[in-house]
């Protein structure tokens, strides 16, 4: 017998600088937050959300996305390890938006690329870490 799970519950990225990743994630995707430390929290509240190592999880349509501040070094996919994070999108039109969307942060990304089974548009978040829409093809 084999596990088969059948989707990701969450990821969570390690980050250098929780304030500027959160303020990037916050701009680029727009998640709600499911989990973090309110400001002002008490000793028993910041122990009960200690598995956020005082980062932040995100909602993430039914699975959650997290940042971890806790990085001492920098990413790089050519390690064991992470390789790319892909978020799905429904449409090349979506794809098209996130263009226009990345440029008014001053995000650089790649032009959307045609992969055959769709279309997925490719950039990187502060720390470098390698980030995709991925949209389906039509």
């Amino acid at each position: 017998m084999t596990i088969q799970p059948r989707a990701f519950a969450h990821v969570r990225l390690t980050v250098t600088d929780i304030g500027r990743s959160r303020a990037f994630y916050d701009a680029v995707l727009g998640l709600p937050v499911a989990f973090d430390v309110p400001p002002g929290a008490d000793a028993k509240t910041r122990e009960q959300l200690s598995f956020l190592f005082d980062g932040v999880i995100y909602q993430l349509g039914d699975s959650l996305f997290g940042l971890r501040p806790v990085a001492s070094d920098r990413f790089d996919e050519d390690r064991v390890g992470l390789d790319h994070v892909s978020f799905a999108v429904d449409s090349r039109a979506d794809l098209e938006r996130a263009v226009r969307h990345l440029d008014e942060l001053g995000v650089r990304h790649a032009e959307i690329k045609d992969i055959g089974a769709g279309y997925i548009l490719e950039f990187r978040d502060p720390d470098g870490i390698a980030l995709e829409l991925f949209a389906p093809g039509s």
